[in-house]
């Protein structure tokens, strides 16, 4: 077990926690969520012991190990990837190290036997007989294939350390596992493999994610960090959130009476309870549900921008023709080969690949930022395109203020509109006042969302909208495009976001594409799909 006593940090005058206490019990995987800044990846670390907190301590049950996942992707450069994973759990690594300057000795003696042997006996207890073929394993499961076992850390790109690191984390099942950000760079098969992994675990799991497919599949609380303190609710994340709106909801109705308010909070956790019996988690979230306390539900004091997208007219018949396009790299890389599609009154479609820059590139492309290099493509003479790219640098290089910035996309140039829909995407007071050049990556991302809603375009392009945002604004742009009724083209890693907006999925393989009208979930279950889109197609071919 784990648990915080009287834990406060304070960065001057800053207080990003204050008297917080908690337990985090075997069973039970935590989710720790809040707004960006609010300090989610500083308690964790303050968990690990990386950072000491100004007041407080960490307690670990006696003889308890904690697994962490690296956030140095350099740390260990200059190991094996195998010898890597095994690093993971420190005492058994020791013993091996140990081991292996005894036997090493020229003058290896007696004493030095029996010391050896003590080792020895202490490895088979670790049973480290096991580690290298439970590190391969785990590799193997996180798609790190055995011909990288034996090459140095420094020999992978960033993604194939990121999952080395994870598999780091996970060896021996440690007693209490810490992930911050576990998912960032992993494809979709790796992901529902960790989803597996982490319900199957019975330790304690504390992870922090912006992935709320990642976290509703595997958390069983949220621990919700706001004002400075950090308050556990039994649930996932989703329960967290329609239970927290329905608090909120409830309490500006001042004059419904008390028990109607408690007979609707009671039908929503029964209705969450049942509901839980599709999860990995079934059972013991559907019983931590029952045993709910009503009064818990308390309403959140987050605040959400107000994302909504208007168009100044409604599109056509004609829509979008792509008819044989093709580019590749000037290297001689190919990133798309003769395809062709039709968009559809209403399609919403997710655009797949292995290799993002064929999806940006295909984006750049049907917005005019880029020439094919064969094929072509046409749009319906109705059809307004706003575009959100994925790259935004070159929109924030002067040091205009906010409301200067927003005004040049505006045609109404008044301050106080400019002010208010500032003020919608959470920019108020002072901030709108801001210099562009400093702004946040998730500023930055919510004020070029400020920038397409203005456009009211009938289309929308959208390349990884929810990079870099808080799970506040993610939830506020995912129920924007649950709403649009137009057509969209977009990408996104987060799974949850692709799964309620895309009616429609295209995926570019080096074979073509794959195109089906259906959910995101129905397309990665489709038997008939799996046979089209291998779990890892072959890098992008080079043009001879």
């Amino acid at each position: 077990m784990l648990s915080v006593s009287n834990l406060s940090l304070r960065y001057g005058k800053r207080v990003l926690f204050e008297d917080v206490n908690l337990k985090f019990t075997p069973g039970n995987c935590y989710g720790i969520i809040g707004a960006n800044g609010s300090g989610k990846s500083t308690f964790l670390k303050i968990l690990s012991g990386e950072i000491d907190p100004n007041t407080g301590q960490i307690s670990i049950t006696p003889g308890e190990r904690m697994g962490v996942l690296k956030q140095n992707h350099f740390e260990f450069d200059q190991c094996t990837v195998l010898n890597t994973v095994i690093m993971g759990n420190k005492k058994l690594w020791d013993v091996i190290q140990e081991k292996e300057t005894f036997y090493a000795k020229p003058d290896f003696n007696e004493t030095d036997g029996i010391k050896a042997g003590e080792l020895e006996t202490l490895f088979a207890e670790m049973e480290g007989w096991n580690a290298e073929s439970d590190a391969a394993t785990l590799l193997s499961g996180l798609g790190v294939h055995e011909d990288y076992h034996h090459k140095l850390l420094c020999e992978l790109n960033g993604k194939e350390k990121v999952r080395v690191l994870l598999a780091q984390a996970l060896l021996g099942n440690p007693d209490i596992l810490l992930l911050d950000e576990p998912t960032n760079d992993l494809d979709v098969e790796t992901i529902g493999w960790l989803e597996n992994f982490l319900a199957d675990y019975q330790n304690t799991v504390i992870v922090v994610s912006h992935d709320r497919h990642f976290l509703d599949a595997v958390c069983t609380h949220v621990a919700d960090i706001d004002f400075g303190k950090i308050t556990l609710f039994t649930g996932n994340y989703t329960f967290w959130y329609e239970s927290s709106q329905l608090a909120l909801r409830q309490r500006s109705e001042q004059n419904r009476k008390t028990e109607d308010k408690r007979k609707e909070l009671q039908e929503f956790v029964e209705r969450f309870s049942a509901n839980a019996s599709k999860s990995k988690q079934a059972t013991s979230r559907k019983k931590l549900l029952e045993k709910l306390v009503i009064d818990e539900i308390k309403p959140s004091a987050r605040k959400y921008p107000g994302v909504v997208f208007k168009p100044e007219r409604d599109c056509g018949d004609q829509l979008l023709a792509v008819e044989h396009l093709s580019k590749s790299l000037a290297d001689g890389t190919v990133l798309f080969k003769n395809i062709s599609f039709t968009l559809n009154k209403g399609d919403k479609v997710a655009i797949l690949s292995r290799e993002h820059i064929a999806i940006t590139t295909l984006f750049e492309i049907l917005t005019g930022k880029e020439l094919p290099d064969s094929g072509k493509f046409t749009w319906g003479s109705t059809i307004t395109k706003s575009y959100l790219p994925n790259e935004n640098e070159k929109f924030f290089n002067n040091d205009e203020n906010l409301i200067d910035w927003l005004r040049q996309y505006s045609s109404e140039k008044d301050e106080t509109y400019i002010r208010g829909f500032l003020g919608k995407m959470l920019f108020s007071g002072e901030e709108v006042l801001k210099k562009s050049n400093v702004l946040s990556g998730g500023e930055k991302v919510r004020c070029m969302l400020s920038r397409m809603m203005l456009t009211n375009a009938n289309c929308l392009i959208l390349d990884e909208p929810t990079n870099h945002l808080d799970l506040e604004s993610i939830t506020a742009i995912n129920n924007a495009l649950k709403k649009w009724k137009n057509i969209a083209l977009f990408t996104s890693h987060d799974h949850e976001f692709v799964q309620t907006v895309a009616n429609r999925i295209i995926e570019i393989t080096p074979r073509g594409i794959i195109d089906k009208q259906m959910t995101y979930d129905e397309y990665l279950a489709d038997e008939k799909v799996k046979l089209l889109r291998p779990s890892m197609y072959p890098q992008m071919v080079e043009v001879k």
